[in-house]
């Protein structure tokens, strides 16, 4: 008897449960981040110092590849609503994972 969790698509559907997770945990640090440039400039610009190392900068490469998973991942359900189904549903999945990859690369290789 083969499992549902090993479909590719149950795959797709835990990536995107996942960064939806990963990204609403992010969001009050950014917010808080952000309430630094309304409050004290100085410790914005430490932060923004710190930005500044390699450590980081991998961080923002995971944060934009999450974004990315999950908008791509967001309009391949949108897809799967609205449009008569595909037998190709696998495919696109990996397309969004693909491109959400090279996306992050992307911005990576920009920050660096």
């Amino acid at each position: 008897m083969k499992s549902h969790r090993n479909h590719p698509l149950w795959f797709a559907f835990a990536l995107h449960r996942a960064s939806g997770l990963l990204l609403a945990l992010f969001l009050p640090a950014h917010f808080w981040v952000l309430s630094y440039a309304l409050n004290d400039a100085a410790a914005l610009d430490g932060f923004l110092e710190w930005t500044d190392y390699t450590v980081v900068k991998i961080a923002e490469f995971g944060l934009v590849f999450l974004l990315a998973v999950h908008m791509f991942g967001g309009l391949r359900l949108m897809a799967l609503e609205w449009l008569p189904w595909s037998p190709h549903q696998k495919t696109y999945a990996a397309g969004a994972v693909a491109a959400s990859f090279c996306l992050s690369t992307l911005f990576f290789l920009s920050a660096v």
